[in-house]
């Protein structure tokens, strides 16, 4: 999709050319310069009950007296805070499911307010239109034809065009890392499989320069990557660990390392989960495609910094060849683990990764993972778990979530939690109690991150939507977009 900037007025709205003008109001802070055939028609629509001015409202009109546009959408907002676009976002992304399945294919967006528009506006405006028009078509062809929305341009004015400009194009570069980790994590798991993934960073790879190495379980097994492989030892798909580099800085900065949990499918193992929504657990990766989301948001920014992504990919699954309860397995640290729960396996996949992270010196290393439903319990679908016990990182995580508006909430990492870990035959336990399960699965991610910074973010609850809107999120690409942009010296 092409975005452009337009710059104009609230007072100029019906001279717009477009298929369809979309003009967001708050509802007690409606420009009083607002273009008066807009107005007139806001009031006339308010009259006569067609429109409430309370937030989530919105009225359509076919070719508005007045005005050039063919289409108009007037979507009610909630006040909001300065420099807060939450609300905006939500009233644009209704306005646009109106338009949606209908001819427009170019949109203008204005917000009739006392608001500046800038760059925070830009990025909202990104992802409201790829929510709307995000359509899963790989393996349903009857899913029909995408939207014809093809351009969509915001309203500003000349002293904030160059700031929306470039918030346009960093949103629709997160935007094309959110489609694509929203693919990857609907994809079936007959489909998305391994291999699949290492083909596709090899894709990756050669078409935006990327370094990329994949490596079989003979090499993972040759470093000693026993957890990751015990994991893998079940199925018959092969497993694969990924590596992408992106070197936008000189070889001596040291590298951000974005780490992603890449379960294909996720049976629970031998310790089987319950057949009831087990499909689900194709999206077991999407930490995998939160990575592959951020490194096709970031090779399109081209920023000043070296970003390496990590995943390690396989299946988990029950057979004659799966690890077994009370395994003990030895992890490329040296530390040995008790299996205790074979369905724990996200967090021996990615200790195994978390020391190979090591060999990259990195400034800091982030691990992402649908990882636990004890987070689901704790947070919810709204906000991901943030774990980590450097107060640095953690305080422009938060930053970069409420400019993303992806939001993560910082959760207890204190040590205390290590005792549910204990084992009377092995270093550690891949599982305790019930009790703070998101903590604990935390804890034991800890053991593996001695040599350097870190944060692990728990997206259980945000990576994936059950119910009639079945699907993957793309959460916490535009997260991690922003926290890895704030790398840059």
């Amino acid at each position: 999709m092409d975005f452009k900037h337009l710059i104009s007025s609230a007072a100029a709205l019906s001279s717009i050319q477009a298929d369809a003008l979309v003009v967001v109001i708050e509802t007690e802070q409606r420009d009083p310069s607002l273009d008066p055939a807009v107005a007139t028609l806001i009031d006339d629509a308010v009259k006569g009950g067609d429109l409430q001015l309370k937030a989530g409202r919105n009225v359509y009109f076919h070719r508005p007296a007045g005005l050039k546009a063919q289409r108009l959408v007037v979507a009610v907002a909630a006040p909001s805070a300065a420099g807060e676009v939450k609300t905006f976002k939500a009233a644009l992304a209704q306005a646009l499911s109106v338009l949606k399945g209908g001819g427009a294919k170019h949109v203008v967006v204005a917000l009739a307010s006392s608001a500046a528009v800038g760059a925070v506006h830009a990025e909202a405006v990104t992802a409201a239109a790829g929510d709307a028009t995000y359509l899963y078509r790989k393996t349903k062809p009857s899913a029909g034809a995408a939207p014809l929305l093809q351009k969509l341009s915001l309203v500003c004015d000349k002293a904030t065009a160059r700031e929306v400009q470039q918030g346009l194009q960093r949103g629709a570069a997160i935007g094309a890392g959110v489609g694509l980790a929203r693919e990857f994590a609907n994809m079936p798991g007959n489909h998305c499989t391994p291999s699949f993934l290492a083909d596709q960073a090899r894709a990756l790879g050669k078409s935006h320069g990327l370094s990329v190495q994949v490596l079989d379980r003979k090499a993972v097994e040759k470093l000693g990557m026993g957890a990751f492989v015990a994991v893998a030892q079940g199925s018959a798909e092969p497993l694969k660990f990924i590596v992408m580099r992106y070197d936008g800085a000189a070889k001596t900065v040291a590298p951000v390392v974005l780490v992603g949990k890449g379960i294909t499918f996720d049976t629970g193992g031998i310790s089987i989960k319950p057949s009831a929504e087990m499909d689900e657990m194709k999206y077991d990766m999407g930490g995998a495609a939160s990575v592959f989301g951020t490194m096709r948001a970031i090779v399109e920014l081209k920023p000043k910094l070296n970003l390496v992504c990590i995943v390690p990919s396989c299946d988990n699954m029950p057979s004659g060849t799966a690890v077994k309860p009370g395994d003990v397995v030895t992890s490329m640290s040296g530390q040995t683990i008790e299996i205790l729960n074979t369905d724990a396996e996200g967090r021996l996949i990615l200790c195994d990764a978390l020391t190979y992270a090591e060999r990259f010196k990195p400034a800091v290393v982030v691990d992402i993972a649908t990882l636990t439903g004890a987070c689901v319990i704790a947070l919810g679908h709204h906000h991901s778990g943030l774990f980590t016990a450097d107060d640095e990182i953690a305080d422009t995580m938060l930053q970069a979530s409420r400019r993303a508006l992806d939001p993560c909430w910082r959760m207890p990492l204190d040590e205390e939690y290590d005792e549910a870990l204990k084992s009377n035959f092995a270093d550690m336990a891949n599982v305790g109690g019930r009790a703070g399960g998101s903590i604990t699965a935390a804890r034991f991610l800890s053991r593996f991150t001695g040599k350097y910074r870190w944060a692990h973010l728990d997206i259980a609850g945000t990576a994936w939507k059950s119910g009639a809107a079945k699907g993957a999120t793309g959460r916490p690409v535009p997260l991690l977009t922003h926290f890895v942009l704030a790398q840059q010296k």
